[in-house]
């Protein structure tokens, strides 16, 4: 079957291969035949070779997926042949350390991942654990609970992670990414009066779905300062809430500078460069920085509710559906900024 695999390390060293189909699958496990797989940033940081995490090679891309049961090995009892599935990202993990036995396997440090760790779903057949399986409900498509993880992502930073977050909270996120848009998404729902949406030169698609989904502002920070917009709402003494999904470490500067005394920084996105400014206006202002990783079963289950009755609308933001022969094309669309989204269909 064809794969999507990353072969080495440097850059566009990805390209497609035939793979062996899965064996049958172990007690507890499933296979699912593919039926959609989001291209996450993290896919193109690879593809670039720019990523920051561990990866092992060769490794076969893709995190963000759903489908359909195809085999159920035994023991298996709440899935059946032909059920619709959304699959969550730890592709394993040991079940004995302290985070796994307070349920907080994303933090398990046996974690693999799929498409970093572990093979992942740029590919026909995937085998899954029933342990992170989730029915998808009726009314959602392959190409909706394929975005099912990102979703995740957002709820777990805003909602786990900041439980601060109030109606009328003024909210500024960096990054007009998938993730920064499922944060905007996360942030309306929470009842945020103001949700400020900064991007560069670079994003100006993706600014304009932006405000389509409900950013109340936005800016290309190139050419307007931030930190005058922040200070201009409210009482003036900046953002309740920042939110970093840029995936450059500079934007922590911008953060400490836009957040207001006693707010809250919550960052998403990974930055591999060093940091080489002061940390001082943290201690200063008694800003809360607190970092957050993936997510849990419960997590899933609520994005899959707020698919199904149409509180996240992801019309705006999936700007393609590509066959896996055109992987290239989608990936080439997102980086562009063309793309908020693309969506592969491996069958």
């Amino acid at each position: 079957m064809d794969a999507l695999i990353k072969y080495g390390r440097e850059d566009k060293n990805v390209e497609l291969r035939d793979i062996p189909q899965p064996p049958d699958p172990a007690p507890g496990q499933v296979v699912v035949e593919v039926g959609a797989a989001g291209v996450c940033g993290s896919d193109l940081h690879m593809w670039r070779d720019h990523q920051s995490w561990a990866i092992k090679l060769p490794l076969v891309l893709g995190h963000e997926f759903c489908g359909t049961v195809a085999a159920v090995g035994a023991g298996v009892e709440t899935f059946k042949l032909g059920d619709r599935v959304a699959v969550e990202t730890a592709a394993e993990v040991c079940g004995n350390c302290a985070y796994c036995h307070s349920g907080d396997y994303n933090q398990c440090p046996h974690r693999l991942g799929y498409g970093a760790l572990y093979d992942g779903a740029f590919t026909q057949y995937v085998t899954a654990r029933q342990q992170i399986l989730h029915h998808i409900p009726e009314n959602v498509t392959f190409e909706q609970a394929s975005l099912t993880e990102p979703i995740c992502v957002a709820y777990n930073a805003l909602v786990e992670k900041t439980p601060v977050l109030r109606p009328g909270d003024i909210v500024v996120i960096q990054g007009p990414g998938p993730i920064g848009m499922m944060a905007l998404f996360i942030a309306k729902l929470r009842g945020a009066s103001e949700i400020v949406m900064l991007g560069t030169r670079h994003d100006k698609r993706r600014l304009t779905v932006a405000a389509e989904i409900g950013a109340t502002q936005t800016l290309n920070i190139d050419e307007a300062d931030p930190l005058e917009l922040a200070r201009s709402l409210g009482d003036g003494y900046g953002a309740d809430l920042i939110v970093d999904c840029s995936g450059v470490s500079i934007a922590l500067k911008s953060a400490l500078e836009m957040v207001r005394p006693n707010g809250t920084i919550t960052k998403i996105g990974w930055g591999p460069q060093p940091l080489d400014f002061n940390l001082d206006p943290l201690v200063q202002k008694a800003v809360t920085l607190q970092g957050c990783f993936s997510h849990l079963y419960d997590t899933w289950e609520r994005a899959l509710q707020l698919l199904s009755t149409g509180q996240i609308d992801l019309a705006p933001i999936i700007g393609g559906v590509y066959a896996l022969g055109d992987w290239e094309a989608a990936f080439e669309q997102m980086e562009s900024g063309e793309n908020v989204k693309s969506v592969l269909v491996p069958a």
